[in-house]
């Protein structure tokens, strides 16, 4: 089973090499022009770069604890979570955050 495993990946990063090769390496990617900034600091976070995009919230168990839009590229949003860890998501951005 591992040796199947072992196969199909090789195929998979082999198949991708023609395509990433085709890459013009002076295109500018997407991400790193809109580069989200996503902080957090006593008990309030704070984003930039996301105008348009969603804050989302989830605990460790995988439940989305809140969802925010984001209005403004320079935004603070007050916490009302209780103590404990989240991984916070925006755009492709996430972070694992502690609330103590």
């Amino acid at each position: 089973m591992k040796r199947i495993w072992i196969i199909a990946l090789s195929m998979l990063l082999l198949g991708a090499v023609p395509s990433i090769a085709h890459m013009q390496m002076d295109e500018p990617i997407e991400a790193e022009m809109e580069a989200v900034t996503l902080t957090i600091q006593d008990n309030k976070a704070h984003i930039t770069n996301a105008d348009g995009k969603t804050l989302e919230i989830y605990n460790l168990t995988g439940v989305r604890v809140a969802r925010i839009r984001i209005e403004g590229n320079d935004k603070q949003i007050a916490l009302n979570l209780t103590r404990g860890c989240y991984i916070m998501k925006v755009g492709k951005v996430v972070r694992k955050v502690t609330i103590l």
